[in-house]
């Protein structure tokens, strides 16, 4: 049976966004752990090889079975816009040992056998150091396989909250969840997710946590039961390209020779807004070369550049894809 989100006048006022570093890093080891479905981030997982040898994740891997539930205290909903995830894990830390074993004894029950395993009846046993092994295996798992590309990935997931924050402003929440994910409908104030199993909640005027998320293609996953906040992780857009580095040779040799190989490299990959920290790293180029060709396209009235927070984002203006021929590449999603 589908899960149905019901949502009261309250609620329709108090639908955020949020970033989840924490959520990344277990949703990377999901991903790490089971990579078969994941084509899109076989780059990643083939540089993660070596890493992921010498990292244990033998307490993670026993309550993140291929089905059914994961413990939310884990990876509870984001507080805010873009929490650091240190104060994510700080919030793990704290989970009350009956609220640890309550929701480990019902994620290993998922697994045959898992609770009678020496390591699942230690957990139930002696909860809280569970909480405190399962969030140094978070921690490590953080600095070796995530910390080096969140950068990377924080500011792809910035540029996907922009553009479904536009399609919220532009149709309010039907326009948005048309365009979030296929299998999610909106009708007579309920949003419903078509997967398997059963889950029905009503807000309550809290609102909906709504939390882009690179790894977790191509599912959405929502749920949460009180007290947590009502939540719903959906895949960011344009992952197809997110380990790819065209090299500027890639670019139209045409267009290189107008506008020079960086610019051109630097207008062909701008299918999303991005900054200049995500531009240099994604062509390897210094940020102040970066900064310097982002001016000429934005003078000569390729680009246009707007402040989101305390980042600066760019994208092709209508001249600048007709420059492209009209061949800006379609996003992946």
């Amino acid at each position: 049976m589908p899960f149905h989100m019901r949502f009261e006048a309250d609620d329709l006022l108090r639908c955020r966004f949020g970033i989840s570093p924490l959520w990344e890093t277990h949703q990377a080891l999901y991903t790490l752990l089971r990579p078969r479905r994941h084509v899109y981030h076989l780059p990643w997982l083939r540089r993660m090889r070596e890493p992921l040898a010498s990292l244990d994740v033998s307490w993670l891997s026993l309550v993140v079975p291929d089905r059914g539930y994961h413990p939310d205290f884990l990876c509870p909903p984001p507080s805010g816009p873009l929490d650091s995830f240190e104060d994510e894990l700080a919030r793990v830390r704290a989970t009350a040992p009956d609220q640890a074993r309550e929701e480990l004894a019902r994620s290993l029950g998922e697994t045959p056998g898992a609770a009678d395993s020496a390591r699942g009846r230690v957990m139930l046993a002696d909860p809280a150091g569970a909480v405190r092994e399962l969030t140094a295996a978070l921690e490590r798992a953080w600095h070796t396989v995530l910390a080096p590309d969140w950068p990377r990935l924080r500011a792809l997931l910035e540029a996907d909250v922009v553009f479904h924050a536009r399609r919220l402003a532009e149709g309010g929440l039907e326009r948005l969840f048309a365009d979030l994910h296929p299998s999610l409908t909106w009708a007579d104030d309920t949003l419903t997710i078509r997967r398997p199993g059963h889950h029905s909640r009503r807000l309550g005027g809290r609102g909906l946590m709504l939390v882009p998320s690179v790894f977790t293609w191509p599912e959405v996953i929502g749920g949460f039961d009180p007290p947590w906040q009502a939540t719903l992780v959906y895949p960011a857009r344009g992952i197809g390209g997110l380990w790819h580095t065209p090299p500027p040779a890639a670019s139209d040799d045409a267009l290189a020779r107008l506008l020079g190989p960086n610019r051109a490299a630097l207008l062909t990959t701008l299918d999303e807004p991005a900054s200049t920290t995500t531009l240099a790293d994604r062509h390897g180029l210094a940020l102040s070369s970066v900064s310097a060709h982002l001016r000429v396209l934005r003078d000569a009235g390729l680009l246009t550049s707007r402040r989101e927070g305390h980042r600066v984002l760019y994208e092709r203006t209508p001249l600048g894809t007709a420059l492209l021929g009209g061949a800006a590449r379609p996003h992946l999603s």
